[in-house]
């Protein structure tokens, strides 16, 4: 079964394309959006979802989110006894998503179609795909987030000529993507993006806004009371909608803590963020070289686009009012459902033609002479320009600087700087040239292909010769080999991960800790009933625990409408 998933930075999603279009699944707990959190427990077992995210604040050194943001790098994270890198929990959310799916359909996953951002790079993209096979599936495809939101509003059925902005924000990333269609294709003109832009900034935001009123060092807090503020400001955020002000309580360092804070002021911290959201959007609209009135319409999704000043931003920028009809926190796995279907050429679906852009360029490193013989090196080279539609492929011919040169040394650079050091090297190879000749004469054409899947591949042709040269890749800090892939599967599988029948208790208990380390008036009570809960737990007795699980989870919600 191929499924479409949506593997966020603060939640993820998984559904079906079927007869009745598409579906998303709920987890365990009866939700569609599954928290992007990993938590691993005393015992050293695993737990994801919103049992981690609560574990956030009662076990704050044991959990970690927001780690998409470093896909494609080598940072690691200790849970526990183990280390984890960003590529094993994603695949942890992916197999929690997975099970979700089997637990729905009764069907075996083995393929998907995972969304990624427009801007996400070459090392992100591969990163991606590795966490997919860590979890034991085949990505057929990563389908970009705004691309995928095109698909979940039905652009695709509207007018031949109509021409789309996606404007995506979400909890770490922003992406912006320009889009035609034409005779069935949805063609992407132009993305641009910050893929360190997304709610999670909004919020510490307001961390620092309320640290600096309350004379507090964000940084000298304990980790579990910086986690309980985060997740009170979070529902702050949420409820600023317009002129009257939000409040939150809270105790922290010892003290009670009142602080309130209205739209208007949010805006106006806000400020310096919201000009790094325009930035990505000019870029994108002067790449498409369009007008904004020459779009037929501006689609927000992405769950912070909920906030008004993102609105409000985008209506002044476009002129017009953005669709807002489809849940902006659903939208992209909806889509990457349809992507499914459309993959699995499911009949129910006319067929689409989907493409997308290259969304960084890409050249090579080079040296010129200036006009007085000196050499210049370091200089970017471009041979793909960004947004060009891919698949596509183009070359350049490029010639040694000396007579008699031996090698041609031809490294390959992502980025838009003009100079290589401050773009991002993706890989080298050493072309030999034929002994004994002109500098002239011994020229090397380089060509760069770029496919659907964001994959570069780099052929060097000797021209003296037609001799062929592929590149290989440098053994990049930020990726797993197919070897350590492998070893690190193999650790997966025999990490313990709680049975999905448990989690509704494990959820709970989670929830209830993290009140208990929230609320110091409601200790002595929430800590009977977590006592009383884990008693009927080991009964084993499926319907007492049944019964208590409801009477605590009731009790849990009246306590926290109190507090």
């Amino acid at each position: 079964m191929m499924v479409g998933i949506d593997l966020g930075t603060t939640h993820s999603l998984v559904g079906q394309y079927g007869a009745d279009g598409p579906r998303l699944f709920p987890n365990a707990l009866g939700e569609l959006l599954t928290p992007s959190v990993v938590s691993v427990d005393d015992q050293g077992h695993v737990i994801v979802g919103q049992a981690a995210r609560d574990r956030m604040v009662s076990h704050p050194s044991d959990s970690v989110a927001a780690f998409k943001r470093w896909m494609g790098t080598p940072r690691e994270t200790k849970l526990g006894s183990r280390a984890f890198r960003p590529e094993e929990l994603s695949a942890l959310i992916l197999r929690s998503l997975i099970a979700d799916a089997e637990a729905a359909t009764g069907e075996k996953v083995t393929e998907a179609v995972i969304s990624v951002p427009a801007y996400f790079s070459d090392a992100q993209r591969k990163a991606t795909r590795a966490a997919g096979e860590l979890a034991g599936i085949r990505v057929e495809r990563l389908i970009n987030e705004p691309t995928a939101a095109a698909l979940a509003y039905g652009l695709q059925e509207q007018r031949d000529g109509s021409r789309f902005a996606i404007f995506d924000l979400g909890g770490g990333t922003f992406d912006v993507s320009i889009l035609e269609l034409f005779d069935g294709v949805v063609e992407v003109h132009a993305s641009a993006g910050d893929n360190f832009l997304g709610g999670e900034d909004f919020l510490d935001v307001l961390v620092a806004a309320f640290c600096g009123d309350q004379g507090l060092a964000p940084e000298k807090l304990p980790a579990g009371e910086l986690g309980q503020l985060r997740r009170r400001l979070e529902q702050l955020k949420r409820s600023l909608s317009g002129p009257a002000q939000a409040a939150v309580e809270i105790t922290l360092d010892g003290q009670a803590r009142s602080w309130s804070i209205d739209e208007d002021r949010f805006a106006r911290l806000c400020e310096p963020l919201i000009q790094r959201m325009r930035a990505p959007v000019e870029r994108a609209m002067r790449d498409a070289r369009l007008q904004p009135a020459q779009l037929s319409e501006i689609v927000l999704v992405g769950g912070a686009s909920r906030m008004p000043l993102v609105a409000r931003l985008v209506s002044r920028m476009f002129g017009r009012l953005p669709l807002r009809h489809v849940n902006p926190d659903q939208a992209i796995a909806l889509g990457a459902c349809i992507a499914a279907g459309l993959k699995a050429r499911d009949e129910r679906l006319e067929e689409v033609i989907l493409t997308d852009v290259c969304p960084y360029t890409l050249g090579t490193a080079v040296s010129r002479r200036d006009a007085n013989g000196q050499i210049l090196g370091g200089l970017f080279s471009p041979i793909i320009h960004r947004n060009s539609t891919v698949p596509v492929s183009r070359e350049e011919t490029y010639y040694p600087l000396y007579d008699n040169q031996s090698v041609l040394n031809l490294d390959v650079y992502q980025g838009e700087s003009p100079m290589v050091e401050r773009n991002i090297k993706l890989g080298e190879m050493m072309v030999p040239l034929p002994p004994n000749r002109a500098a002239s004469e011994n020229g090397v054409r380089l060509r760069f292909t770029y496919d659907i899947n964001g994959v570069l591949q780099a052929e060097a042709t000797v021209l003296a010769t037609g001799e062929r040269h592929e590149l290989i890749l440098e053994q990049n800090p930020g990726l797993l080999s197919p070897e350590e892939i492998r070893t690190r599967l193999a650790a997966l599988q025999d990490i313990k991960i709680h049975p999905r029948d448990k989690q509704e208790n494990i959820a709970l208990l989670a929830r209830a800790e993290r009140l208990y380390e929230e609320h110091l008036q409601a200790r002595d009570t929430v800590q009977q009933w977590i006592a009383q809960f884990r008693q009927s737990l080991e009964t084993q007795d499926e319907h007492l625990i049944r019964e208590h699980r409801g009477h605590f989870s009731t009790a849990l919600d009246q306590l926290e409408r109190q507090l």
